[in-house]
């Protein structure tokens, strides 16, 4: 059974930080490009970053760039993402996802696999 299973949501205040990670089983994604997504109440589902299979490219959300950071640790199945400078509209349940295909890039569609998510709220 494929899982991916974030963790490290929580409350922070509006210029404060979160780091979330995102660890993966059942399946090796170290080939397969990676990333994040939120759903703030309301709202549809927004990419946030991607990931290659390497972590040498990447790819934001204008919204985030510049305060969040994406990275990965095939060693370890797992994908990280560092928010900064976290706003009160940054508030949504952040999903970690996973592409199918092999060496596939990390622009926002072609995501097959998802977690169930974690809450991250910025109050101001």
């Amino acid at each position: 059974q494929v899982q991916l299973i974030e963790s490290g949501g929580g409350l922070v205040q509006a210029g404060g930080s979160l780091r979330l990670s995102c660890a993966t089983s059942g399946r090796t994604f170290s080939n397969n490009a990676m990333g994040w997504f939120r759903q703030a109440p309301g709202k549809e589902r927004e990419f946030v970053v991607g990931i290659s299979w390497s972590g040498s490219s990447t790819y934001y959300a204008d919204s985030v760039k510049g305060r969040f950071t994406i990275s990965r640790d095939n060693a370890k199945n797992t994908v990280h993402l560092q928010m900064n400078s976290l706003k009160p509209e940054d508030t949504a349940v952040y999903y970690c996802a996973a592409k199918g295909a092999k060496w596939s890039m990390p622009f926002p569609t072609g995501y097959d696999y998802w977690g169930q998510g974690t809450q991250v709220t910025v109050s101001s």
